[in-house]
């Protein structure tokens, strides 16, 4: 540093004080302009139903910030973008910290007391160093971002619609407002970097080498040829256009897709981490129990409409869409969002118009099977796929839920799925029988299956319509109960005292048969004297452990591979030998993805000698099988390909996998039935993970 050089560069270089008056006087206009779009949001916001979302503020935002911060919500089932993301974000944020800390210096320090400024000296170098450091970064980032969509076709990132002909649609505003907001992105950075360079080409401070990036640019333009004089012209008019970009992209922020940078953040605060697991009773006194207006939307649903991104993830993910329903949870959103907009605000810079129509819709129009069609609302499996992989924590299935409700009330259901409602509320299942059949599976078991109503049992088997009802399932039911026996495991089965769980009924948006069903086992359970639930249904395992407990039944519950791995650990299962076939594993939907267990099935088909292979879907990335929210229950001749046979040709293409292992009463007989369907019998056989643990077991007795 050289001894008497004052070591710091002036903002308003060869500025006349009319000209710094103008740029203030037009960041005062950008700041007005932001604030206006900022109020319009927060007014639409406040229209909507008030919801409970306040409870752990520290704690929730400490979260949030935690998942911003670390780009992981970008990051998921795409690294790369997550990297590019961070690349952005944190050069975005380093960049806002340094105009912050020039305008405290340069704009109030210096108005209280000139001696108290900072921003020169060695603090100066360091802060140009570090600027130009991430400034690079996030250039660089936003490049690789551009480069990426113009090169790379990305499937996610096509707007086009899957119910509805290319020709009753356009969402060109969408594809011009994301190459505004990248473009302004890479305007801001490249004008930033220039006016640097031609600064440092016109004067020559020696101690400018700290600028790493506008050093070498300079070296680079007086290379060109670029006379002294003419860097010190440019970098006036280059100073403004630089400025001009920043201030209009200021402004621009409430109206577009930069919006995001506040209202994701705000949608992972308010996040519920048990968003479709757990549904939210109706609220007492309403007028109507489901979403029928835009007044039934809470302002957690508006403002996660403003969130969304446009990223596609859900879209991708979804099983609905790929099997060629018409659902798209993005499109979905979007069509809730373009409406609200047109109904209850000044339309944004990347609007479309609202569905492709000229005329603003009417506020009081019908959400459910209005803006959004009855045929998109009933093709949702409830799979949880969508909200797993939002970025910005967007909880598409209770708000799903919530327009099903309002179909349920005027009455627009299914005709299949209305007769299973009418089997469930007249006989507590969905097949129609007698509820005094609904124990009848046990007969023939080498021993009898204790009543839990009449006497105690360690465990109470919560057993389920299809693991009772369906001929194949029974097979399952049979295979369990005998392992169950050999182990000594003091359990019993409730006979024709069980209903249905209702977790399905509830996720078709037929709440008040939900809490019919829901009561009554209550009651039941009630009357029952037991340690543990266990169940085979991870449908039932979800509402019986998540939901129940809003009843007053909170009981611990357990899935029957997590109770059988504790028994082989216990010593209670011994092997006869290792089974020694290759398997691969289906994770179901709502055992993996809604309640976390992964492990304890992987732990058993190990322990099984079984040699697994994991399909590219697994975990929480697996596909689902679509009997889920009712679709189960529903007609599904005009879908495509059923998830199930997508799902089995996924497994055939692995290469040599024995069998196919599943978890679920209902896996079990969707897979069996696609396996048929998609062309590949003996090519792999569908088994229940109780089936397999019978195969193995050494002892023919109880333990």
């Amino acid at each position: 540093m050289t001894v008497g050089v004052r070591v710091d560069r002036e903002t308003f270089r060869n500025f006349s004080s009319a000209e710094v008056a103008l740029f203030y006087a037009l960041a005062c206009v950008a700041l007005a302009v932001f604030a206006y779009g900022v109020f319009l949001k927060l007014r639409k916001y406040r229209r909507g139903r008030f919801e409970r979302r306040f409870d752990n503020l520290p704690a929730r935002l400490a979260r949030a910030l935690a998942v911003v911060a670390s780009s992981t919500g970008v990051a998921k089932r795409d690294a790369l973008a997550g990297v590019l993301h961070g690349a952005l974000l944190w050069g975005f944020v380093a960049l806002f910290i340094g105009t912050t800390i020039v305008f405290i210096d340069d704009d109030l320090l210096r108005l209280v007391h000139p001696a108290w400024r900072f921003w020169h000296g060695a603090f100066y170098l360091w802060f140009k160093l570090l600027l130009n450091l991430f400034g690079f970064a996030f250039l660089a980032g936003v490049a690789a971002m551009w480069l990426r969509r113009k090169l790379f076709g990305l499937p996610q990132l096509d707007y086009a619609r899957v119910d509805r002909p290319a020709g009753e649609y356009d969402r060109s505003a969408y594809v011009r407002g994301d190459a505004l907001f990248l473009g302004l992105f890479l305007a801001i950075a490249a004008t930033g970097f220039l006016v640097e360079g031609l600064r440092i080409a016109a004067d020559r401070p020696a101690f400018e080498v700290w600028s790493v990036v506008g050093w070498r640019l300079a070296d680079a333009l007086q290379a060109a040829g670029l006379p002294h004089h003419s860097s010190s012209q440019l970098h006036f008019y280059v100073w403004w256009v630089h400025a001009l970009l920043a201030l209009a992209f200021v402004a621009y922020i409430p109206f577009s897709k930069a919006s995001h940078m506040v209202t994701a953040l705000a949608t992972l605060v308010f996040a519920d981490a048990d968003a479709g697991r757990r549904l939210p009773r109706a609220v007492a006194g309403s007028e109507h129990l489901g979403v029928k207006k835009l007044a039934d939307l809470s302002w957690k649903n508006l403002l996660e409409l403003d969130a969304c991104t446009k990223c596609g993830r859900c879209h991708m993910a979804c099983p609905a869409r790929a099997s060629g329903a018409p659902l798209s949870p993005r499109d979905l959103i979007l069509d809730l969002r373009e409406y609200a907009d047109a109904s209850w605000a000044r339309p944004a810079l990347e609007q479309p118009r609202f569905l492709g129509r000229d005329a603003a819709p009417q506020p009081e129009a019908a959400l459910a099977g209005g803006v959004i069609r009855s045929d998109t609302l009933w093709a949702c499996t409830t799979c949880r796929a969508c909200v797993a992989v939002c970025p910005v924590g967007i909880e598409h299935v209770p708000l799903i839920v919530g327009l099903r409700r309002s179909l349920i009330e005027d009455g627009e259901v299914d005709r299949r799925l209305g007769e299973a409602f009418e089997s469930l509320a007249r006989r507590g299942n969905s097949f129609g029988q007698s509820e005094k059949l609904r124990g009848r599976w046990t007969r023939g078991l080498p021993f009898a299956v204790k009543d839990a109503r009449k006497e105690p049992v360690e465990f109470l088997w919560f057993v389920g319509d299809y693991a009772s009802y369906n001929p194949r399932v029974q097979e399952v039911s049979r295979a369990l109960a005998r392992v169950f026996w050999r182990a000594g495991l003091d359990f019993g089965i409730a006979y024709d005292g069980e209903r249905n769980a209702g977790n399905d009924v509830r996720r078709c948006g037929e709440e008040g048969l939900f809490e019919l069903l829901a009561e009554h086992n209550v009651q039941m359970l009630a009357q029952c004297r037991f340690r543990e639930m266990v169940t085979t249904d991870p449908h039932s395992f979800n509402t019986l452990k998540n939901e129940y407990p809003d009843f007053g039944a909170t009981y611990a519950v357990s899935h029957y591979t997590q109770v059988l791995v504790r028994l082989a650990e216990q010593g209670k299962l011994r092997l006869k030998a290792p089974l020694g076939k290759r398997a691969t594993y289906h994770d179901p939907c709502y055992l993996g993805r809604y309640n976390g267990v992964y492990d304890a099935p992987r732990r058993l088909i190990g322990w099984l000698g079984l040699d697994l292979v994991e399909m590219p879907r697994s975990r929480q990335n697996s596909f689902c099988c679509g009997a889920g929210g009712g679709r189960i229950w529903m007609d599904e001749s005009n879908v495509r390909e059923r998830p199930s046979e997508n799902r089995i040709k996924e497994a055939v293409a692995l290469g040599g996998v024995d069998y196919f292992v599943v978890a679920c009463p209902k896996d079990v007989t969707m897979y069996e039935d696609a396996v048929k369907t998609s062309g590949n019998e003996g090519k792999i056989r569908v088994r229940d993970i109780a089936e397999l643990v019978e195969e193995a077991l050494a002892q023919d007795g109880p333990a």
